[in-house]
């Protein structure tokens, strides 16, 4: 069993501009502090996963194949860290799946996929659906205040990560921390 930290894309690995969807590599803007996080969990034997909505490609805005050429620009970037796998949803809203964060089933996936233990895992996100996504994964959740964070917490005042954390660099810090103890 393996210990693992499913990311979100937009919004906590990389910039997110509301109302805009990422579709070309080139568009990619990775925040400051994401490759020294993911080369802080990657050292400390986590394994990374990217989760993600794309519903741009439900809402007929770009197709999956550009979405993994998105993708595999980021692989590029994030090195040396390495992003084990990257699933993503590719409905919109209202198509009502079962993939869309924060239905559980593509982190069920990748836990059968991986053999993850969950209860040593972690979801760091910016986005009420993140939260909720690692808690019905029976994971720890860290929601960064990056992008959507600031907001979703004062608009669900219910939503009760098991950290708040400024940056994907601090969320990396405090699950170092936490699997110290």
């Amino acid at each position: 069993m393996i210990k693992a930290v499913f990311l979100d894309r937009d919004g906590t690995l990389i910039y997110e501009k509301p109302g805009v969807y990422l579709s070309r590599p080139e568009q990619v803007r990775l925040y400051k502090s994401t490759k020294p996080a993911l080369e802080l969990l990657s050292k400390c034997g986590f394994k990374l996963f990217i989760v993600s909505n794309q519903s741009g490609i439900g809402r007929g805005y770009f197709t999956a194949k550009e979405v993994n050429a998105v993708h595999e620009h980021l692989r590029r970037l994030l090195r040396p860290a390495r992003v084990e796998d990257i699933v993503f949803c590719p409905h919109a809203p209202d198509e009502h799946c079962t993939c869309r964060k924060p239905q559980p089933k593509l982190g069920l996936d990748l836990i059968k996929k991986y053999h993850i233990d969950v209860a040593q895992s972690y979801m760091i996100g910016d986005k009420k659906a993140d939260v909720e996504f690692g808690q019905a994964l029976g994971c720890k959740t860290v929601l960064v205040t990056t992008a959507n964070g600031k907001n979703h917490l004062k608009k669900y005042p219910h939503l009760r990560p098991n950290k708040v954390a400024t940056n994907l660099l601090n969320a990396a810090k405090f699950i170092v921390k936490s699997t110290e103890k």
